[in-house]
């Protein structure tokens, strides 16, 4: 009998079996392909980190304590690849003759560096000019002395009673100098603010001739490790951490470890949190949304399964047996659900991302798969075998039989639930969105990382209440509204139409279930598109503060060059070139960079956005600068210490570029900056730069924004740094994306969207088409009795696409405003993932407008087909029924 009973469904119920599957292939195939992507994108973070790390660990050897002891333990420790012993010593100066002139610097650093290095560490230095070899000065030294290979250095160091001259072979540059220089066992806010600006580089030999007498000399063995780690960030910091603490602990304190490896999984592991939170707020509705797809679908033929079910019942077929033949339906749609979403998850990933695992090991991407299609049983299971045994234990024969059966109102529509929800969203969102609010605390060097889940909570809320609230609204409409409706079809409908208004007074419950699940899949469509398009928006302006343009050109610290050297910068490409001070100045006691601006010309090589000031736009706060010059744009942080009011004197210690000394020039304080190109993160000023350097008697510059038009930014820097050479630093924005892109950006968030934005179309057009198109075959006998009563096949395509039209405008437009709510929620929840955070939100026309059309088709293509269907004779239609 079962086997019978499944060959007649699959002749019969056809279209309804292959639409549950459906569901439920689209909720496996998200959830094996999202599982399985992030996977890999955490292992992907894993070795970006372990890249980007030039030396893996800086020992440093304590006073007293044994270098050759410490080096022989570093190289028995397991997973060291190389050791290097590296010496280190102050200097009190660098001096040098060149073209004619005598340059001195202040306080430096000396390094002895052993025969082979720069193969054992290859990211450590970078060779810009001269040999590889030798005597090597750091670019910013070079600039300073004014020297090239072939020019010889004196070097002061403490202790020896005089200087060292040297001959220089090559100039390079230290890409990882703050990590080289750091302070080895501090923690970090004690560790210096830069890196040393001067730098000389000496074979080991010669640094131990030099450095026989002096003092201050310190040893450090540089480890290079190759031992396997976890791909999880977080395993993998910890793993890491507990080899750089057995060290210590076996050196018996003879030995500090300076663990830089772990600094980078340190940061990773954050990231690879903030992956998952992403993962779990874009990617989980939609694998809840096609579950309730899969129940919607099935619950759409419950009448007529209550119908069979009780004619089995009279047949004298056991309530055991009726539940089996109900599990056989879940087993055969969920089997080949499950079956088809693994498929079109492994064609995504080969499709998209070239591999079927999405780039994840064997072990995660099996689990993960085999996780989504169990999931795909239990969707299958309650959609189709929970309904069964509820109607079989509450539903009795004669119910079956009765016409026209009340229903209740549901608990949640007489209890307000949707109101409850959409107050609780509030609560939770003003909680997590405060300024002190951390989603993600991960406390540097320690081991555990904490999540603050309780803030899933917001947008979860809001989604479903938001839902639910829509549910109430298209159920009142269509039970008061329908002299409304009844206006709105009769275009279509002609005298049909109170027969259509009543039609769908009549089917408000199912109508309003399409109209909800059509808009939760425009929600989850336009908060993904909406969130991936914020994110990149932010990310570019993230790296055009940090970079300053498409193309900075950073002067040394202490050159003089005037603002007109900006005609020598005008290569092939540029569109403008911008000077722009950099000073340093004291308010109070507190020591903050000063940049001084054109007012009138800043705008055209950088990007000056209003979010980036308070106070005024952009606009106004640069006009103010160009009509007074002597106001001034503060931090927030500077006017909460100082108490100021718009108008007030500020009196800023600057130096003087005739005396050297410090002198008090007055401003007026205008406005609050709170982001500018090239500025650091904490607090800063911006100052009309005429005005500062009539005051100050230098209109030195610290950088040119070179403005290429949005293209060619690294050809551009090509041209400029053999213009330069190495007199001054040329980054472009290219290398900054690279540089201050988080572990997160390299895994692409593109990646996690693009299957999204994918899933998303298809749960649109799925949600408005499969749904109608299945209720509509359930009302097949309320077409065939119209026709009977004389309606016209031009009136029953007009009550069908009315629905159609009511559906795709009710639910397109419900699901907009609820996607546009949740983008904010979510921009605003996840706000550890922008930097800076966003004026607004970043809105993809274009993919909404692709995914709006995908819904309206299936909509209308699941109309025709049923006005097709309504097409048959009557009596045919009446007789099958």
């Amino acid at each position: 009998m079962i086997i019978s009973w499944a060959g007649g469904l699959a002749r019969h119920r056809t279209g309804r079996l292959l639409a549950a599957a459906a569901g439920i292939a689209l909720a496996v195939a998200l959830i094996a392909a999202l599982g399985s992507f992030l996977t890999a994108s955490k292992a992907t973070m894993t070795q970006r980190a372990v890249r980007s790390v030039a030396v893996d660990w800086q020992v440093e050897v304590q006073p007293g304590g044994n270098p050759g002891a410490v080096r022989n333990l570093v190289r028995s420790t397991a997973g060291v690849r190389a050791a290097l012993p590296v010496g280190l010593a102050p200097s009190s100066g660098f001096t040098a003759t060149a073209q004619g002139t005598t340059q001195t610097t202040g306080p430096g650093m000396v390094l002895g560096l052993p025969d082979g290095y720069r193969a054992a560490f290859p990211g450590e230095l970078r060779t810009l000019s001269g040999g590889e070899t030798g005597v090597l000065l750091a670019q910013q030294t070079a600039a300073n002395l004014h020297v090239m290979p072939g020019d010889t250095v004196d070097i002061k160091l403490p202790g020896t009673g005089g200087t060292h001259q040297v001959r220089v072979t090559g100039v390079v540059d230290l890409p990882q100098a703050d990590q080289l220089f750091q302070k080895v066992g501090a923690p970090a806010q004690s560790q210096p603010t830069a890196p040393p600006d001067n730098v000389v580089l000496l074979p080991s030999a010669a640094f131990a001739s030099l450095t026989r007498t002096a003092t201050g000399v310190s040893t450090q063995i540089h480890v290079a490790r190759d031992a396997a780690l976890p791909s999880d960030p977080a395993a993998a910091f910890t793993a890491v951490t507990r080899a750089a603490h057995h060290l210590e602990a076996g050196s018996a304190g003879g030995a500090v470890v300076g663990d830089n490896l772990g600094a980078a999984l340190d940061s990773a592991r954050q990231d690879a949190l903030y992956a998952q939170l992403l993962f779990l707020f874009l990617g989980v509705p939609g694998a809840v949304l096609a579950a309730a797809l899969t129940a919607a679908v099935t619950s759409a033929g419950g009448e007529r399964r209550r119908q069979e079910q009780a004619l089995l019942r009279l047949r004298g077929l056991r309530p055991g047996r009726i539940l089996a033949l109900a599990g056989l339906e879940a087993a055969l749609v969920g089997a080949a659900g499950g079956l088809a979403g693994l498929g079109i998850a492994a064609l995504t990933g080969r499709f998209v991302f070239g591999t079927a695992s999405f780039g994840a090991g064997a072990g995660s991407w099996g689990a993960w798969y085999g996780g989504a299609f169990a999931l795909g049983a239990v969707v299958a299971a309650g959609a189709v075998l929970v309904p069964a045994v509820r109607d079989l234990r509450t539903v009795t024969v004669a119910d079956t039989r009765r016409a026209g059966r009340a229903a209740r109102t549901p608990w949640w529509l007489r209890c307000g639930l949707d109101v409850l929800l959409l107050i609780g969203a509030w609560l939770v969102f003003r909680a997590s969105s405060g300024n002190q609010y951390a989603l993600v605390l991960a406390p540097e060097g320690v081991p555990s990382i904490s999540v603050s889940y309780w803030a899933f909570l917001g947008p979860a809320l809001l989604w479903a209440g938001a839902a639910l609230l829509l549910w109430r609204l298209t159920l009142l409409a269509l039970t008061y509204g329908r002299p409304v409706l009844t206006r709105l079809a009769r275009p279509l409908t002609g005298t049909l139409a109170g027969t259509t208004a009543a039609m769908l007074a009549r089917g408000r419950r199912p109508l309003a279930r399409s109209v909800v699940l059509l808009a939760l899949a425009a929600t989850f469509a336009v908060s993904t598109a909406v969130f991936n398009a914020t994110y990149r928006q932010q990310a570019e302006v993230d790296a055009r503060l940090t970079n300053g343009a498409d193309v900075t050109v950073t002067e040394p610290p202490g050159a003089t060059v005037p603002p007109g050297a900006a005609d020598s910068l005008k290569v092939a490409g540029v569109r403008h070139v911008e000077p722009l001070q950099h000073r340093f100045a004291y308010v109070g006691s507190d020591l903050q960079d000063l940049y001084g601006v054109r007012p009138d010309t800043i705008a055209s090589a950088t990007s000056l956005q209003d979010a980036y000031f308070a106070g005024g736009t952009a606009r106004e706060l640069m006009r103010t600068l160009a009509k007074r010059p002597d106001n001034l744009l503060v931090s927030s942080e500077t006017v909460t210490d100082f108490q100021l009011s718009p108008g007030d004197t500020v009196n800023l210690r600057i130096q003087d570029a005739r005396t050297k000394a410090l002198r008090t020039v007055p401003f007026h304080y205008a406005g609050i900056v709170k982001e500018f190109p090239t500025a650091p993160k904490d607090s800063f000023f911006v100052a009309n730069a005429s005005y500062l350097a009539r005051t100050t008697g230098s209109d030195a510059t610290g950088a040119f924004l070179v403005d290429t038009g949005g293209s060619g930014q690294r050809a551009v820097a090509d041209r400029l740094r053999q213009r330069v050479g190495t007199s001054a630093t040329v980054t472009d924005l290219t290398q900054t994306r690279g540089t201050i892109g988080t572990s997160l950006t390299s895994v692409d968030l593109g990646g996690l969207t693009r299957i999204e934005l994918a899933f998303a179309v298809l749960l649109a057009a799925g949600a408005g088409g499969l749904v109608l198109a299945l209720g509509l075959a359930e009302r097949r006998r309320t077409f065939a009795v119209a026709t009977v009563l004389g309606a016209t096949r031009r009136r029953l395509r007009g009550m069908v696409l009315t629905e159609a039209a009511l559906l795709a405008v009710a639910g397109l437009a419900g699901g907009t405003l609820i996607g546009w709510a949740l983008s904010e929620m979510l921009v605003k929840v996840l706000t550890g993932v922008f930097d800076p955070p966003p004026a607004a939100l970043s809105v993809p026309a274009g993919y909404l407008t692709l995914t709006a059309l995908a819904a309206v088709a299936a909509v209308f293509a699941a109309a025709v087909n049923g006005v097709r269907r309504a097409g048959r004779p009557a009596v045919e239609e009446l007789r099958e029924l």
